[in-house]
This record gives C-alpha cells, sequence and structure tokens, in this order.
C-alpha cells in the first residue's frame, strides 16, 4: 500500500506562464480514482498580491498565501518572470521549507527562483535552452546542463522548456509510487511514458510523426524483442541502412544512442515486472536481455537506485511482493555470466 505523497503546492504570480502552470495542476491537481491509489493533495499559492492576471489576461483564484508553504510536501514553481528578481518572502519560504525536507520542482524559468535562494550553488540544474546561458552568467555557482531534459538532485528537481516539465513531474510520480502508476498518467495525458531525465532537449524528427516512420517500426521491434541479443547491425538490418546511416538517424530521432535507448527500454520493462508480477529476479534479467542476474541487478540499481528487491517491495503490490519474497528465498543460484548472451547495442 502506498503512503500518501503529500501536499504540493503550486506557485501562481503575476504574469503567470499558464502552460507550465496547466502542467502542474493537471498532473497534480486533477483526481485519479483509477489509480487506486492516494493521490495528491494540492493547493494554489499566491506569491504576489491579488487580484493577479496570467499571461493574456486571465484572472487567477488561490487557495493561500505564501504560508500554506511552511507544510507543503512539494512545491512546484511553474516558470517566472526571470528578468525580475522573486520576492524576498519567496525566498525565505522556500529556503526554511528545504530545510525541513520539502522537496523543490521548477519547470522552464522557474529555475531563476531556486538559484536566487542561493540552494543550487554547487550543483548541476537545466533548464530551456533559451535561457541557459542568462541563467549560467547571473549564476556563475551553479552549473547549468543546457542539453537534458531535468535534472533531479535529490530533494530539488529543475526543467528544460515547458513540455519536459511534464516529464520531470511524471520523473516525480515514478519515485512516489513507480513507473506503472507514472505510465498510466502519461496514458491519462496522452503522451509517450516519462522520458529519462539525459534525454536531449534537441530532437530533429519525432518518433511516431508518420505511422510509416521506419525508426517508429524498428524501435517498436525492439521493444518486442528485448529478451534477444541485439546489436546495431541488426537494427540497421530492419531498415535496410548501413550502420552509420542508422546510428545518425536513431539519434536525430530518440535524442539517445541505441545502447543507451536500449537500456532504458530494458529497465523500463524491468520496472513494470517488478510492480505488476511476481516473476523472480532471474525470470526479469532474463526477459529483459541481461546476461546475468548479476548485472541485471547492477544497472538496476545504478539507474534507479534502489536494488530490485527493494523496488518491489516500495512499489509492488503487497501481494506481488510476499509471493516474490518467497521466490526469492526457494530459487536456486543464479547462472554465470558465461550462461546467458549479453545484448552488443
Amino acid at each position: 500500500m502506498h503512503t500518501h505523497p503529500g501536499t504540493v503546492a503550486i506557485l501562481v504570480y503575476e504574469g503567470l506562464c499558464v502552460f507550465e502552470f496547466g502542467i502542474a495542476l493537471e498532473i497534480f491537481g486533477l483526481p485519479r480514482p483509477e489509480l487506486d491509489v492516494a493521490w495528491y493533495a494540492h493547493r494554489i499559492v499566491a506569491v504576489d498580491p491579488v487580484p493577479m492576471r496570467a499571461l493574456g489576461g486571465i484572472q487567477i483564484s488561490v487557495d493561500a498565501g505564501l504560508e500554506e508553504l511552511d507544510t507543503a510536501d512539494t512545491i512546484i514553481i511553474p516558470g517566472w518572470r526571470y528578468r525580475d528578481p522573486p520576492p524576498q518572502a519567496l525566498l525565505n519560504a522556500l529556503i526554511n521549507a528545504h530545510a525541513r525536507g520539502a522537496r523543490l520542482l521548477s519547470i522552464c524559468s522557474g529555475v531563476f527562483v531556486l538559484a536566487a535562494t542561493g540552494l543550487l550553488d554547487g550543483e548541476t540544474v537545466t533548464t530551456h535552452w533559451q535561457f541557459s546561458d542568462e541563467l549560467a552568467e547571473r549564476f556563475p555557482l551553479i552549473n547549468v546542463d543546457p542539453n537534458v531534459l531535468y535534472v533531479d538532485s535529490g530533494q530539488i528537481i529543475t526543467s528544460a522548456g515547458s513540455a519536459a516539465g511534464i516529464d520531470a513531474c511524471l520523473h516525480l510520480i515514478a519515485r512516489d509510487f513507480g513507473t506503472h502508476i507514472a505510465n498510466s498518467v502519461a496514458r491519462r495525458l496522452v503522451m509517450a511514458p516519462q522520458r529519462t531525465g539525459g534525454q536531449s532537449q534537441f530532437i530533429v524528427a519525432p518518433v511516431g510523426k508518420s505511422p510509416r516512420n521506419e525508426l517508429s517500426q524498428v524501435l517498436q521491434w525492439i521493444r518486442e524483442h528485448l529478451d534477444q541479443p541485439l546489436s546495431v547491425s541488426d537494427m540497421a538490418a530492419r531498415v535496410a541502412m548501413s550502420e552509420r546511416t542508422f546510428l545518425r538517424r536513431f539519434i536525430e530521432t530518440t535524442g539517445l544512442s541505441p545502447r543507451a535507448w536500449l537500456q532504458q527500454e530494458r529497465l523500463n520493462r524491468a520496472r513494470e515486472l517488478l510492480e505488476t508480477t511476481d516473476q523472480s529476479a532471474t525470470g526479469i534479467a532474463q526477459a529483459c536481455g541481461y546476461r546475468s542476474v548479476e548485472s541485471f541487478r547492477a544497472a538496476f540499481r545504478n539507474a534507479v537506485g534502489l536494488p530490485p528487491s527493494a523496488y518491489r517491495e516500495r512499489f509492488g503490490s503487497a501481494k506481488i511482493s510476499r509471493q516474490a519474497s518467497r521466490v526469492a528465498a526457494a530459487e536456486p543460484h543464479p547462472p554465470t555470466d558465461a550462461t546467458w548472451r549479453t545484448a552488443t547495442a
């Protein structure tokens, strides 16, 4: 049973970025009874004196003022008038919230507010590529990475332009509830599952732009054969391309190398199986194309931050977790690396 993730406070301000605000409200504020989990409570928190108007002249209603940040578990900063210094009262409230353990998530230019608190000094962050040079110039103690979708440093998550905020919010849901729930929310949003933070902001040819997109077809084929050894030459042969052309087209389309994309897909499948089945770690390793259960466990822990057993305990159903524990206890010694062939992509 998942614990309640607490209250999400969504900041609003004069000149509010409505798209970024809409992302936060849609993801955290919309009731989701179909998920059968204790969903977030949410509050809309005023930064500036009311009445406030968003971009386009929309008047904003609020639930509370900055005092709400004293008890919020997660605070979302959906953009900001980045050329204007944030009010000191807001900065103080964010510093105090961070000190007591609240999580802070910025979307796009909202990172300028976090930067002004000093909480990002010495950290790596991201923002929309259009703002990255100015952010780095104004806050030289911050390491700005303009090439990624979002950066999770634990208590603080910063995301790139607009739509990358959806990925960052889905990432937070995955931290709280697991990948299965995050993907369910993504489906409700009619979008692809949450992308990993390290993916490039610059994607030349979106996957699935045309049903006949040859790269879309090979990506789907790979997803259906994750248990098999897959090399770049295998992938290129599926679309009758040279390896060099395939590599270029693949990176243009996905923003990732074939090796990185394949690892991402295998880990996504592993997380889904851990959450929804009682398969043993050995069985999941085989189903996801890992050469051994040891290499699977190492890759999983490195990417997710938890070993597979702890991930299942946290995000799988209680019944699945109990069954898996009994299977693990009775499971024979796992096969050696020589038993299974490795993926070479």
